[in-house]
């Protein structure tokens, strides 16, 4: 049997591998809180949880924050501009070629889209959160004007709560597409945010 070759380039810088396990962790630890808190409602460790919930949302959003600066100042691989890849998104469109082969170095096009779309949710999830911190709790840059506002949960709440499992199935697709990808192409993907290294087959 021959021997498959790969090559390796290094893509992901530090800061950006830095950002991506602060955010990963921070949403962790935000969706295993919320969910137990569910679990023990109307006690005093479900309020202590919530208290922690704020918390890890305040650090998704100094996570967001990063992110958003980095894909602007940072280098190549971890622009937002290098993810806008439309005529890809297009032609997997209307070939309904979902999990082709990566070519070059750097995010896959289709897998892209689904960061942009993840970032956007996330970001109006922070935004609820902060409302909802203020209204729950009375704490956070928004208490001025949303203070223990009981009147404009339902507003808020509404779409955290759908949005969560958007981000919930996101990870499970996310880790899905990168066992499938490994599977059907060869190559190792989901180590590339730990070693900062992309692999590819050599063309022949």
């Amino acid at each position: 049997m021959a021997r498959m070759l790969l090559s390796r380039e290094k893509v992901y810088d530090p800061v950006l591998r830095s950002i991506h396990a602060w955010n990963g962790v921070a949403i962790l630890l935000l969706a295993i809180s919320s969910q137990i808190a569910h679990w023990i409602e109307f006690t005093p460790e479900a309020t202590s949880l919530w208290r922690f919930h704020v918390w890890a949302g305040y650090a998704l959003v100094v996570g967001l924050v990063a992110r958003l600066s980095w894909g602007v100042h940072g280098p190549k691989h971890a622009s937002f501009g290098e993810m806008w890849q439309v005529r890809a998104w297009w032609l997997a469109l209307r070939t309904r070629q979902w999990f082709a082969e990566p070519e070059g170095y750097g995010h896959h096009p289709l897998a892209s889209a689904a960061y942009i779309l993840f970032y956007l949710i996330v970001l109006v999830m922070a935004v609820t959160g902060l409302a909802l911190a203020a209204i729950d709790q009375g704490i956070g840059p928004l208490v001025i004007w949303l203070g223990h506002d009981i009147s404009l949960k339902a507003l808020f709440n509404s779409p955290h709560d759908v949005l969560e499992e958007f981000v919930l199935g996101f990870i499970v697709l996310h880790i899905a597409a990168l066992i499938l990808h490994e599977a059907r192409h060869g190559v190792p993907m989901a180590q590339a945010m730990v070693s900062g290294f992309q692999y590819r087959k050599e063309k022949e």
